[in-house]
This record gives C-alpha cells, sequence and structure tokens, in this order.
C-alpha cells in the first residue's frame, strides 16, 4: 500500500466549520464539551455540538443505532473537522455497519475526522476500505476541554487544521542520528490494533512509519501486544516505529525491574526496524496533530526527530 491520497487541501474558510460528536464512550459530564467548543470558538471555528453527543446508555455514548447513527449525520454534513468528544470503547461494535462509502466522501469533501484512542478504530478502518486519510489529535473532553489545557496540543492543532503546519519534532533515544525513512504514517492505540488484526478493517500497510500509544496498560501486556504484532510480521515490514505515551499503569511486586524500557530492549532484540520512543502523542497533556494513512519522511540529525509531509 504505497499509492494513498494526499493530504486534503487544508486552505479553509475564516470560520472554518467543526462538529464534536460522540462514537464511543459515555460523557459523564456536559461542561467539558461545552468548555472545549467555547475554546474551540475563541480559536476561530464554527463549532456546533452534535444532538447525540450527551446521550448516556451504559458505557456508551448512546445505543449502537445512536452512535452509528451520529457518525453517519456528521458525514453527511461534511464539516471542516469532526472531532471526538472521547474515546473509551464504542467503535469496535459500529465497524462491521459503518458506511465507508459515506465516511469517504466526507473526507473527500475535505473533513478532518480527528481523534485518537478508540478512534484508531475508525482511522485504521478508513485506511483499510477506503485509502482514506483521517487526523490523530486531541480529542473534546479530555483535551479541549480539560481544566488545564496544555499550550502545544492546541496550537499545533490549529496550526494542521489551518494547513499551517507541515511537520512535527520530538527528542530521540541515542543512536539514530542520520536515520531517514519514507512511509505511509499509521497506527495509533496498540490495544485497537491487536483488536483489529486479521479483520477486514485491518489495513495492509508495508514500508510505513507504525506509531504506537496506550493507556492502563501495564508493561508487560504491552510487550505481549507488541509481540502479537512481531509474530503477525507487522513489526518487520515496516521502516520506522515510534512509540508514544504508554502512561497511568501500576507497578507489581512481581516486575523485580522490568518496566517499559525493559519491553523496548526486547524488541529491539528481535527486530531490526528501528524503534524510536519519546514520540508525543497518546494519552497525555501534550500531543502532536499529524496525518493517517499518509506518506511522510522521518529524519533523525542527533537527537533531533522531524516527521514532514506535504
Amino acid at each position: 500500500m504505497n499509492s494513498l491520497h494526499p493530504v486534503p487541501d487544508m486552505t479553509l474558510d475564516s470560520k472554518p466549520t467543526l462538529t464534536i460528536y460522540s462514537p464511543a464512550g459515555v460523557v459523564l459530564k456536559a461542561a467539558p464539551v461545552k468548555r472545549a467548543a467555547a475554546r474551540l470558538k475563541a480559536r476561530g471555528f464554527a463549532v456546533q455540538i452534535d444532538e447525540a453527543a450527551l446521550l448516556k446508555s451504559q458505557r456508551f455514548a448512546g445505543d449502537d443505532e445512536q452512535r452509528l447513527a451520529a457518525i453517519h449525520r456528521v458525514a453527511a454534513a461534511a464539516p471542516s473537522v469532526a472531532m471526538a468528544t472521547r474515546g473509551g470503547y464504542g467503535l469496535s461494535r459500529l465497524l462491521d455497519r459503518l458506511d465507508w462509502d459515506l465516511l469517504a466522501r466526507s473526507v473527500a469533501q475535505g473533513t478532518r475526522w480527528v481523534g485518537h484512542s478508540d478512534l484508531t478504530a475508525l482511522q485504521m478502518g478508513l485506511l483499510a476500505h477506503k485509502k482514506a486519510p483521517t487526523w490523530c489529535g486531541p480529542m473534546a473532553a479530555g483535551d479541549f476541554g480539560a481544566d488545564d489545557l496544555d499550550e502545544v496540543t492546541p496550537d499545533c492543532f490549529c496550526e494542521a487544521m489551518f494547513g499551517e503546519l507541515e511537520a512535527v519534532g520530538f527528542r530521540a533515544p541515542a543512536g539514530f542520528d542520520g536515520l531517514s525513512a519514507a512511509g505511509v504514517l499509521w497506527g495509533g492505540n496498540l490495544s485497537m490494533l491487536c483488536a483489529l488484526l486479521g479483520t477486514p478493517h485491518w489495513p495492509k500497510v508495508r514500508g510505513g512509519i507504525l506509531f504506537l500509544e496506550d493507556v492502563a496498560e501495564h508493561p508487560y501486556r504491552v510487550e505481549r501486544m507488541l509481540l502479537q504484532l512481531h509474530q503477525a510480521g507487522v513489526l518487520a515490514s515496516q521502516k520506522a516505529i515510534l512509540l508514544g505515551g504508554f502512561t497511568e499503569w501500576r507497578k507489581s511486586p512481581m516486575d523485580r525491574g522490568y518496566d517499559l524500557k525493559s519491553v523496548v530492549e526486547h524488541l529491539r532484540s528481535l527486530t531490526g526496524v528501528p524503534i524510536l520512543t519519546g514520540f508525543p502523542f497518546g494519552h497525555v497533556p501534550t500531543k502532536v496533530t499529524m496525518p493517517f494513512g499518509v506518506r511522510v519522511q522521518l529524519a533523525v540529525e542527533g537527537r533531533d526527530a522531524f516527521i514532514g509531509w506535504h
């Protein structure tokens, strides 16, 4: 999979439209969503909150039919930006019923579907079924609606949405000076990737730049999932692997020094693919916004790593 859609033209009107919707987990309180809407309006977006964004059905933001309708409603309206309230869990239930043609048409019309976490399922599905690009970035409730909004996250998001961002950078570990690789940027939440492996919603990307993150997963579980991708031949077929945040896990008395560093060292011993840590993405306050499913260039100079796109 090398011939994919380029990043859509990001020339926006003075008031680009942005719709906040809930495709997955329940939003327990409305305040963060309203706070996010206000902050996004202050940044120059014409914001609309979808009519079903605050519905509740068990742990979901509405039942399956309501969330499916919300996604299709947003796609039909084709706003400039479609931003999820949050991830959690719920998109896996909808993958076999999503109208991928409708979603791809919205992308062709200029809609940028933005998110992370459970949104990985939608991003992977669009890439698998339609080779349609999306955007990895912040969400409404947890990011723009947070009590304290990190400065880098909204600035990076707005620059990306207004077509002013063509690269992101981060501090790479030692030992990768001079690394240069080009390929399709893809990946996301590690648990979601493993759940999609072997399904029709898995994009067969070879020679790509794979980025991964997760939350509340102990290092041994992270290693087990990475080994699943390794044993399935996914890791070896990539040009590079970028590891973002793996946060909110608890140490165990059984660890005896075993940690995420141990995981990375073991994976590096198994594959010749460069594995870079420190990528600023995941369930963390400071996260970059970047295209998903498009060809990018990775370059490392000293310990400065850059990912660029056109």
